[in-house]
């Protein structure tokens, strides 16, 4: 999409979003769900614990390999809780919030949880745009020509693939989101600052390595070497896999603002979003993060509302004339690959 479709004319500017706003407001779709998050919370984390409980029953056997698919599906469900609680979708006060994002991520999944609201905060804020979204700088993958045709050595010889490439290399993700959270915690700039703000470093240093260690000690007491180490390759590579499938569809092939590019905030997070079809299971699945363009609109919007926001703000859209993308789970994949394979076109020409 072009800057010249991108570009709202003035007319549209000023106070769309606020009415919008309004009527999300009036559904009473704003209002914390504390009751049914607290809920969700001793649910998710209590087959956590049931699931590791069963680990440690099974003991050294080859069974320890399904277990390990099915807790890489729990741990990402106890992901999910820790980006609610980034959002305060759960509750107001902050305080609360973190004890949640702080428990879920560091201790329970071992992901440094003010990384990585810092990291999504700075998404939301300029989502698709390829110098204000980390998600979409230049590493792995590359999204953009520019990206592509900056590219040396092995890099380029991956963005010639990356279609290819992209579900094999969800499987490293987990690991990645390790050690970036260890780096964002101790890596400072040559002039002694720290290179990422985190509010409580101490202690997200602390539940890191109580996660390390608890997470490592009971594998190795209950499995021989051998099995703790396929079983923590399989856990962590579903995991890795499970969590890129889950954000993949969101904006991957979506429209990349520019600089030059000039948005309002509704037209800022609708054009660059996409929503994917698929009913209640696909909800839970993906941590309601299918609603994509609602959540977008509302981050602190708690995630059982995000299903009856759709409608008010897919009318709302068509009401200005605004694209409201939607489509199934596996349209949304090959939109996404689609994109890379485009992207590297290039490479392969050349």
């Amino acid at each position: 999409m072009t800057s010249s479709t991108l570009t709202a004319p003035a007319a549209w500017r000023g106070s769309d979003y606020a009415r919008l706003s309004r009527r999300v407001a009036a559904a009473g779709l704003l209002d914390r769900r504390p009751g049914r998050y607290a809920a969700r919370i001793a649910f998710t984390l209590g087959a956590f614990l049931v699931g590791w409980a069963v680990v440690v029953a099974v003991g050294d056997s080859w069974w320890q390999l399904p277990l390990a698919a099915l807790m890489a599906v729990a741990t990402t469900q106890v992901a999910f809780l820790g980006h609610d609680a980034g959002h305060r979708q759960m509750f107001r006060r902050r305080g609360p919030s973190e004890v949640v994002g702080l428990v879920a991520g560091n201790l329970t999944v071992g992901l440094s949880y003010g990384w990585w609201v810092d990291k999504h905060n700075r998404h939301h804020a300029n989502p698709n745009h390829t110098d204000e979204d980390p998600d979409v700088g230049a590493g792995a993958l590359v999204w953009t020509y520019e990206q592509a045709m900056a590219t040396r050595g092995a890099s380029r010889w991956m963005a010639r693939r990356q279609a290819w490439l992209f579900f094999p290399m969800l499987l490293l993700e987990g690991l990645a989101l390790h050690v970036a959270s260890v780096r964002a915690l101790v890596g400072r700039e040559p002039d002694g600052r720290w290179r990422t703000l985190v509010r409580h470093r101490a202690v997200e240093g602390l539940l890191l390595l109580a996660h390390a260690v608890g997470y490592l000690g009971l594998l190795f007491a209950v499995m021989s070497p051998g099995r703790a180490l396929l079983f923590a390759a399989v856990h962590q590579g579903l995991w890795g896999l499970y969590m890129g499938c889950a954000f993949a569809p969101n904006h991957k092939g979506m429209p990349m603002p520019t600089a030059e590019d000039d948005l309002d905030f509704l037209r800022k997070q609708v054009l660059t979003s996409r929503n994917v079809r698929g009913g209640r299971f696909v909800d839970v699945a993906l941590g309601a993060l299918n609603y994509q363009i609602e959540h977008h609109l509302f981050p602190n919007m708690p995630r059982a509302n995000l299903r009856r926001a759709r409608p008010i703000v897919r009318t709302y859209c068509a009401e200005l004339g605004i694209p409201y993308a939607e489509t199934g789970l596996v349209e949304s994949y090959r939109q996404a690959l689609a994109h890379l394979h485009r992207v590297g076109r290039p490479l392969r020409q050349g």
